[in-house]
């Protein structure tokens, strides 16, 4: 007959051997979280998620959208187009320089090849971008062509019009003006250096209280697209207070609840940036046609300029940029009333 062996008292008492404890870490491979990767792709998702969002609630009401951006665009248009009139008008007629042309009346002994060297001196003189020679004879012929008195001055025993030296300056201010006017006055063989200063100085305050005006009324109409763009963006904001509430309860932090809105202001911006573009495209286009009939009665070949794609371009990065700093402005101010109750 068998018998069972009984363990002994020890051996039932005895410790079990330890569980393998799990190996430490050498020196140097600590878990320092996420790589630079991974935190890059989460941003730039976070970054889609919210544009997507901001794409998608935009998408949800076509029509206050769209006339949000035209109102936008109207107040960017309107700077941005007399801007551009003014540039055109300082064109019509010819440049600023042939309105400050300088004329040298010479001697009446002076001939014209004394006439003609006195221009190559001129030419190469600082603050000259142009001089031209009129004889005797070719200035007696076009006073005789605009005066109408042909038959009388044929019949004066000597030609009593000098040589003409005309000189266009470089630029157009009234010290470099009245300084190239003196130089050339002590110039041998002159007589005369006129130069009609009245003219230029109503020409620059006419173009200066345009740009003073365009600055002022862009400045205005700056002022009112940042309140349009904010009291738009409080509305989006106060559409969803009870989520960002909701947000904010599980962890949300104030840059997360910031970046849809931010999105949708730039939208916005982007949005308006094109329609003045077309805007402005359209108005200059359709006002071309009368100002052509226009100067074609006075024998101008004068038309205006389209939009440059420079100022196309800085037109759409400027209203991207206001409808940004509008959408901050109305975040910033409303950020600590998003708390949760």
């Amino acid at each position: 007959m068998s018998t069972i062996r009984t363990p002994k008292v020890s051996e039932r008492v005895a410790p079990k051997p330890a569980d393998p404890q799990p190996e430490k870490k050498k020196r140097g491979e600590d878990d320092d979280g996420p790589d630079f990767r991974t935190l890059l792709h989460a941003w730039l998702e976070s970054h889609r998620a919210s544009m997507a969002d901001s794409l998608r609630r935009l998408g949800k009401q076509p029509i206050g959208s769209f006339f949000t951006c035209l109102v936008m665009a109207v107040a960017l248009s309107m700077p941005m187009g007399l801007s551009l009139l003014l540039k055109n008008v300082e064109q019509l007629g010819g440049s600023w320089q042939r309105a400050a042309q300088i004329s040298l009346y010479l001697k009446l002994d002076a001939g014209s090849r004394d006439g003609e060297a006195l221009r190559d001196e001129i030419k190469g003189m600082p603050g000259v971008a142009d001089a031209q020679f009129v004889s005797r004879e070719q200035a007696l012929e076009e006073f005789q062509q605009q005066s109408g008195l042909g038959e009388a001055l044929r019949e004066l025993p000597d030609n009593p019009l000098p040589g003409v030296v005309v000189v266009t300056p470089t630029e157009v201010d009234k010290p470099a003006l009245d300084a190239l006017r003196q130089r050339l006055s002590e110039l041998p063989r002159v007589e005369v250096a006129q130069l009609d200063l009245v003219w230029v100085e109503r020409l620059a305050a006419i173009l200066k209280l345009g740009d003073r005006f365009v600055f002022g009324l862009a400045v205005m109409l700056i002022s009112a697209l940042l309140l349009v763009i904010g009291n738009t963006i409080r509305l989006h904001i106060e559409n969803r207070r009870v989520e960002i509430e909701v947000i904010k309860l599980v962890g949300g932090t104030d840059a997360y609840v910031r970046r849809p809105f931010l999105y949708m202001g730039a939208l916005y911006g982007l949005g308006a940036g094109l329609l003045a573009w077309g805007i402005l495209a359209f108005g200059l286009n359709w006002l071309n046609d009368a100002v052509v009939g226009l100067s074609g009665l006075y024998g101008s070949d004068f038309a205006l300029g389209g939009v440059p794609a420079s100022d196309g371009l800085s037109l759409l990065i400027g209203a991207v940029l206001l409808g940004y700093i509008g959408a901050w402005i109305a975040v910033a101010r409303h950020l600590n009333e998003l708390a949760p109750r």
